[in-house]
């Protein structure tokens, strides 16, 4: 497995865990994914550590633990007043371990100074290490998640020995306004296949991937130095 200059490697686990993306959701039912997304291992490698600086970019995901499910009824309030009766299908006792670097955003002009790699890095390191700077969540808010560091590959998967595994077509990940030229918020989706307990992502500029334009043109939040962004010497 390639590792880059900027890679950082840690392991992600929790009780339960929900991948999934609006088709899996019709009728206010839930249903996970049998894998993470590309886009759910890049929001809990955001909440490790993220500036508007970078962008994350996930190389791989090692499933540790055995692939299974438990439906639950959930009361979820509705929007008229009162409860309704929902079933969700959660993935139980889950365990990744992840693959990923950083790159610049080339988007993001107005942030070169503060592309300084080797700060990002050691903060990027440190977070992981301390388990986060910011929650983890595992697909969705009533999945608590835990990350702690680990060497990708290291020690003993639950599929290490069973060969592939196609998933079908699924969700990918987004691509939001500030990380394209034309600003505009897509979605990607794919056909991912596991090898021995390990999926190789293709990158969210992979011609391999089936795109979707959501919305066209969106507006670019601003970042100022001393109002709502602090440089990484800092």
């Amino acid at each position: 497995m390639e590792k880059h200059r900027n890679s950082i490697e840690y392991v992600v686990y929790g009780d339960y865990a929900l991948f999934s993306e609006v088709a899996t959701r019709t009728g206010g039912e839930k249903f996970s994914y049998q894998i993470p997304t590309y886009q759910a291992l890049k929001g809990i490698t955001e909440s490790i550590y993220w500036k508007p600086t970078i962008v994350w970019v996930i190389d791989a995901v090692r499933v540790m633990n055995k692939i299974q499910t438990e439906g639950k009824g959930i009361r979820p309030i509705k929007m008229s007043g009162g409860n309704d009766l929902s079933y969700y299908t959660y993935l139980k006792k889950v365990k990744y371990q992840v693959l990923a670097h950083f790159e610049w955003n080339e988007q993001r002009e107005d942030l070169r100074v503060d592309r300084n790699e080797n700060k990002h890095h050691n903060i990027a390191k440190r977070s992981v290490n301390l388990g986060g700077r910011r929650d983890i969540f595992l697909g969705t808010r009533e999945c608590q998640g835990y990350v702690e560091p680990c060497e990708f590959g290291s020690g003993e998967g639950f599929y290490d020995d069973y060969g592939d595994w196609q998933f079908g077509f699924m969700f990918h990940s987004f691509v939001y306004p500030d990380e394209n030229p034309e600003h505009d918020f897509i979605s990607k989706f794919w056909r991912p296949t596991m090898h021995n307990g390990v999926i190789k992502f293709e990158r969210p500029d992979s011609t391999q991937l089936d795109r979707r334009v959501i919305r066209r043109n969106q507006h670019v939040k601003d970042f100022v130095e001393g109002r709502n962004f602090s440089m990484a010497e800092e």
